[in-house]
């Protein structure tokens, strides 16, 4: 599913519309009722982590809050989900079965609480936001048939714009669940809290996965980032020195903030082990598929001759 960059680009698609009208909707949600969205304005657009959030108000109505209470609001939001701020690959079918009992009950329990006006989106495999156009068929199917993706919903603006969001679930909910100090991406990501994550007993991998402190990296990330470290993927966070833990830290966020910047410049990823034969010097790379027991298990590469195991 797309990493935290990517939504980030969503988001960046999104924002030319906050203030706009929707005049016509379309898509094939079956668990959204898109006609409720027809007559409303766009009033802000949010992501985070891997979710992006749109908020919706009645056309006729003010346009929203000031950006002072909008900043207060999120505050105050953040102060209920989160602690106090600081410093700043393909999964397989059953790992997408699990994903999607995991997102059910979180959706489950937002619910619960009502409809708000906030309309929280996640992304599946291949999910993307397009602005101004629609996703084209770029190879025949399985059936031999050149059949375009079909968007779950269109919205359709009074300037004549429209934005297409493909293979997502949605869901109303109240307000964003945001812990900004666990967004790789976002300026109040708390380093010293990840960081502590990160000398636990258990596999690196598995902590570097875990979206309570490191909402938006995925598993291309974590495998890059392993490598440019030079940490071995099973290695226990508890037996690396700080230094060592130090460093992937600092590759996460650099990674993902290059990452992000090269795809608004309109530039692919080259990645350096990610589904790749070789590492950079030529050794050939091991794949396994690695993750908690009960929990997602992820396809990871890894060099052994420049990530050794530790013993």
């Amino acid at each position: 599913m797309p990493e935290g960059p990517s939504v980030r680009k969503f988001q960046l698609l999104t924002s030319p519309f906050v203030g706009q009208v929707v005049a016509k909707v379309g898509g094939s949600s079956r668990k959204l009722n898109v006609s409720d969205l027809n007559a409303l304005r766009l009033q802000d657009s949010q992501v985070h982590g891997k979710n992006l959030y749109l908020a919706f108000v009645a056309a006729e109505g003010p346009f929203g809050p000031t950006a002072e209470e909008t900043a207060l609001q999120r505050e105050a939001a953040c102060g209920a989900h989160c602690p106090a701020q600081g410093q700043r690959g393909h999964p397989s079918s059953k790992d997408e079965e699990l994903q999607e009992l995991q997102h059910s009950r979180s959706e489950a329990s937002e619910a619960a609480e009502g409809r708000g006006n906030w309309l929280r989106i996640h992304f599946g495999l291949f999910g993307s936001v397009r602005a101004n156009e629609f996703s084209r068929a770029n190879r025949a199917n399985k059936r031999g048939d050149w059949k375009d993706p079909v968007p779950r919903l269109v919205l359709h603006f009074e300037s004549g714009g429209f934005l297409v969001f493909y293979n997502c679930r949605m869901l109303w909910c109240s307000s964003p669940r945001a812990d900004p100090a666990s967004d790789i991406l976002s300026l109040e990501f708390h380093c010293g809290r990840a960081l502590r994550a990160l000398c636990a007993p258990n596999p690196i991998c598995y902590t570097l996965l875990d979206q309570r402190y490191f909402s938006g990296l995925g598993n291309i990330i974590k495998n890059e980032i392993l490598y440019l470290a030079r940490i071995h993927p099973l290695t226990p966070g508890s037996l690396l020195a700080l230094s060592a833990l130090e460093r992937l830290l600092d590759c996460a966020v650099q990674f993902s903030s290059e990452w992000l910047h090269n795809k608004l410049r309109g530039q692919g990823l080259h990645p350096q082990v990610y589904q790749k034969e070789q590492c950079p010097l030529g050794h050939p790379l091991m794949k396994d598929t690695f993750g908690p027991s009960g929990g997602f298990k992820r396809l990871t590469w890894w060099c052994p001759q420049c990530q050794p195991a530790v013993l």
